[in-house]
């Protein structure tokens, strides 16, 4: 067994019978190894303390961020409540909705064990649900299907994919269903066998005529949406034979700003 003397060296004493009446003792210095052993012991110490206090400050950073834009969107709720031009108002419930989605990645990362990435499944039932809210649309006239894989997406990813599905939800909610007409949004995501991803969005409305050539969009939400791909490095396709299609493929992994 080691011992520790009052000089601090560290002592390894072992022993080895050669018959009944003698052993032989070996002692060694053990002093360095110990010292090592301390030291890597109280540096481990160190980096899960360190490690501790980030995961706390990046907690507080995503709680914040989600705060300083749940402000920005109740200064937009108070400034559409004093317009009076409906087409003004529209714009402010587009903008708001916008916030709101960054916003919900922020508080998902802030409420998660896992600082890095966003549960994609929980994270889409709660957006959707917010459109249908804001845009005063009952789920019994228009119903809504999603089939969302265990995905879980880094935040420069999150962002891009929320936002894009806040503007095709939202354009199926505002044009899909004219005078209160029934129908189905359906929001699909999954993985690939090809390391990529695919987000559909599909409603069975009244439809884009077939000659539209979404490179030629001039609305925000789609030049937005365009954009978004882009920045996923990613492919959008537009079928219009039944309602309207957006489908978005693009690689797994960090997305390039």
């Amino acid at each position: 067994m080691p011992e520790y003397s009052r000089t601090g060296t560290w002592l390894n004493a072992s022993i080895s019978p050669i018959d009944i009446h003698s052993v032989i003792w070996v002692i060694r210095d053990i002093s360095e190894q110990h010292a090592a052993l301390l030291e890597r012991k109280q540096t481990e110490e160190q980096i899960k303390t360190s490690l501790k206090e980030k995961e706390v400050l990046l907690k507080e950073i995503h709680h914040r961020v989600k705060n300083n834009l749940q402000i920005v969107d109740s200064l937009l709720q108070l400034q559409s409540r004093r317009t009076d031009d409906r087409h003004a108002r529209a714009i402010l419930i587009d903008s708001r909705n916008r916030i709101a989605s960054i916003a919900l990645v922020h508080e998902k990362l802030y409420r998660s064990e896992d600082l890095a990435n966003i549960a994609f499944a929980q994270y889409v039932p709660d957006l959707t649900a917010h459109l249908f809210d804001s845009y005063n649309i009952s789920s019994s006239a228009v119903t809504l299907n999603t089939e969302i894989s265990d995905i879980s997406l880094e935040i420069e990813t999150a962002i891009p994919c929320g936002l894009i599905i806040n503007e095709l939800v939202s354009n199926s909610l505002k044009y899909a269903f004219p005078d209160n007409q029934e129908g189905e949004i359906s929001v699909r995501f999954y993985t690939n066998s090809n390391d990529t991803l695919t987000l559909i969005v599909r409603d069975n409305g009244i439809g884009i005529p077939k000659e539209f050539n979404i490179e030629d969009a001039k609305s925000l939400g789609l030049t937005l949406v365009q954009s978004l791909v882009e920045q996923l490095e990613g492919i959008l396709e537009l079928n219009c034979s039944q309602g309207t299609e957006f489908k978005i493929s693009f690689p797994e992994g960090r997305t390039r700003l």
